[in-house]
């Protein structure tokens, strides 16, 4: 479901991949909105509704995301996590397509966005604290952590310090993991030069990329505590963030059972920019499947060979 023209703005698709979402952050930036396209304008409030929550770990900050409401709480609650720059409004689509007996939550980061606060938030246990609420589930929910590109690594250490019984699974989707691929290496190095002219939540991207190296020792030892699946989702024509990097960290990271890595073929860095329907297919294979509590085993009846019988058909002589 693509946006439509709404309420006289002439709203258009929004823009898609890196360099278009750069114009973006220009674009909003000059007229002042915290979205490119204002999702409200796009979806009515019973499909995609925006909302607010306080930060977790005492930071004080007010925080936005995307959201789809639901009379009652859906067994399986999607968060997801965002990349830099981190705008949950690419996800509108994604949402709006989520069968009901789903829930999703996309969060705008600490520092983009509609969220606080202005400044860079460059410590990723800071922001895995801040966005520990999302974590909040229902009685017999589960929750599925999806952490998108820079938001993979935050969204690790929100799954470690979760209810590990009611986590379904953590999702590395397009995960960005230190090493840049060529697009990312050309921008960083850019914008790096050119901070102080750039709106905040580029600044704010570049910066974070710049500063995520060391800290993903800190993403290794959470992954080793973890008691549910890790899943490694990538494009194989990501130039953003490589495909082998992931490959690499799905195939080396001590997980307690070995992760599960898909590679997408065609597919660049923005898996929610594609069909939404491709990527909830995606999310529903890193579903547990669902067994009976109790479950009887199968009964199958022994077969004998009657002495008489196996005689004769041994070609021996039967008395009367």
């Amino acid at each position: 479901m693509e946006p439509t023209k709404t309420g006289g703005l002439g709203l258009k698709r929004r823009p898609k991949g890196v360099l278009e979402l750069g114009w973006a952050c220009f674009e909003s930036a000059a007229s002042g909105r915290t979205e490119h396209v204002p999702t409200a304008l796009c979806y009515p409030d019973t499909l995609v509704r925006r909302t607010t929550f306080e930060a977790g770990g005492g930071h004080g900050w007010r925080i936005s995301a995307l959201t789809t409401p639901r009379d009652r709480p859906a067994p399986i609650k999607y968060v997801v996590v965002t990349g830099a720059p981190s705008w949950a409004e690419y996800w509108a689509p994604v949402l709006a397509a989520l069968p009901q007996d789903r829930e999703m939550v996309v969060v705008d980061r600490p520092g983009f966005a509609g969220s606080e606060p202005v400044e860079y938030v460059g410590d990723i246990r800071t922001q895995a604290e801040a966005l520990a609420p999302l974590m909040a589930s229902q009685k017999g929910q589960k929750v599925l952590v999806i952490g998108q590109s820079y938001g993979a690594a935050i969204a690790t250490l929100m799954a470690e310090a979760a209810d590990q019984n009611r986590l379904a699974g953590l999702v590395l989707l397009s995960g960005y993991f230190g090493e840049p691929g060529p697009t990312a290496r050309v921008l960083v190095k850019l914008g790096s030069k050119v901070l102080k002219l750039i709106p905040r939540d580029l600044r704010n991207a570049v910066l974070e990329v710049m500063g995520q190296a060391g800290q993903l020792e800190r993403m290794r030892i959470a992954l080793a505590r973890l008691r549910a699946p890790v899943h490694v989702i990538h494009g194989d024509a990501d130039d953003f963030a490589p495909l082998e990097t992931a490959e690499r960290l799905a195939a080396n990271a001590k997980t307690r059972t070995p992760a599960r890595f898909v590679s997408v073929p065609g597919a660049d860095h923005f898996l929610n920019d594609g069909p939404p329907e491709a990527l909830l297919r995606l999310l529903e294979d890193c579903l547990p499947v669902e067994r009976p509590l109790f479950q009887l085993p199968k009964l199958t009846w022994p077969t004998f060979a009657w002495p008489l019988k196996a005689k004769a058909a041994a070609g021996g002589a039967v008395a009367a």
